[in-house]
């Protein structure tokens, strides 16, 4: 039986959303939207571009705070007055790069920013169920198809804070008897996605301009997958929650179909024959020898919990991401209706299931 996302779980229901104005988090606020939640955010400012402004989730919120997670006072506020019944922490400086660049900004927005949001929690006794999203990179050795119970760690500052988050929430939950579970999914891809140093949007941005993508690891496996994928997942992982808070509460994988990944360069060259049958893109692509940071190799995910315990498994092949992404990327070349395309993708997703 395969989990299936119910309006009826979220019809009224008022949700906390941190990290709204991201890729991930705008479109998990749309789809909660859609599912007749009364969503509230909390976020930085959106990047000028990206998902939040060209799909328009300002509408799909009832309530929204622009601000930083590392503030504590203003964090607290925006929660007492939310008042939310489910909460969604998605807020994080989400890039390996970055954190090298600015590994004290990754610690305090990752690690601390947890904190400041599970302490605001914590003071709310009407919050019942809590969902924490991390990553895949917070794993020690990340070689075989890593397991919930294997152990935490992290070579870059971004996956040792990703870990340090997954510490910070089991102390939380242990402590103070917190309805909370970390989800920790694969390589989102989808459409507006906009960050730099990410495959896809680098990629997309080569193809409209016309340059060639240099690839740095192109051997690399990763567990690539859309981002309704994981958010399906995090919805019913919220579901359970509320249903019986100590039977989904923990740590819970959302990796792809196939959990053992594909490599940097088939994904780029699979984008690109899509890319081509639309628009006559001439794939341009250099290889890296993998120099530069420390980037793991290989990356697998084991989501057979989820698939177990959750009813949840991954269903979209690479090919179908990576399809459904190129058409939301090709309508946004073609100016078309981004918001109406999203929906529909969501939709469509919701009702395969």
């Amino acid at each position: 039986m395969e989990a299936v996302v119910t309006a009826n779980a979220w019809a009224g229901r008022r949700v906390f959303v941190t990290g709204h104005t991201g890729f991930k988090g705008g479109w998990l606020a749309l789809w909660l939207k859609r599912l007749g939640a009364e969503v509230s955010g909390y976020a930085l400012a959106p990047e000028t571009g990206g998902f939040y402004e060209l799909v328009g989730v300002r509408q799909a919120l009832q309530s929204e705070w622009i601000a930083d997670v590392r503030d504590a006072a203003t964090l607290l506020e925006a929660v007492i007055t939310a008042q939310p019944e489910v909460v969604f922490h998605l807020a994080a400086q989400p890039l390996v790069r970055a954190s090298y660049a600015d590994p004290l900004g990754t610690f305090a927005t990752n690690v601390m920013g947890t904190a400041n949001l599970l302490d605001a929690v914590r003071q709310q006794s009407s919050v019942p169920a809590v969902v924490a999203v991390t990553s895949d990179k917070c794993y020690r050795d990340l070689g075989p198809p890593c397991r919930e119970v294997d152990a935490l760690g992290g070579h870059d500052p971004y996956s040792a804070s990703k870990a340090g988050a997954e510490i910070v929430a089991a102390s939380y939950a242990a402590s103070f008897n917190l309805p909370l579970a970390t989800a920790r999914a694969g390589n989102v891809i989808g459409g507006g996605d906009i960050s730099t140093d990410r495959l896809l949007p680098d990629l997309l941005r080569a193809i409209d301009a016309g340059t060639p993508l240099h690839l740095r690891h192109p051997d690399a496996v990763r567990p690539w997958q859309h981002v309704m994928e994981p958010l399906a997942g995090y919805l019913a992982l919220a579901q359970g929650l509320l249903d019986d808070a100590p039977g989904f509460s923990g740590a819970w994988n959302f990796g792809p179909a196939d959990r053992h990944g594909h490599p940097v360069r088939t994904v780029a060259e699979q984008l690109l024959a899509h890319a081509q049958a639309d628009a006559a893109v001439t794939p341009v692509l250099t290889f890296g020898d993998g120099s530069g940071v420390h980037e793991a190799g290989v990356l697998m995910l084991d989501s057979t919990k989820a698939a177990e315990r959750l009813g949840w498994r991954g269903r979209l092949t690479l090919d179908e991401a990576l399809c459904l992404t190129w058409q939301w990327h090709h309508a946004h070349r073609m100016g078309q209706d981004l918001h109406a395309l999203t929906l529909q993708q969501i939709d469509s997703y919701a009702t395969s299931a």
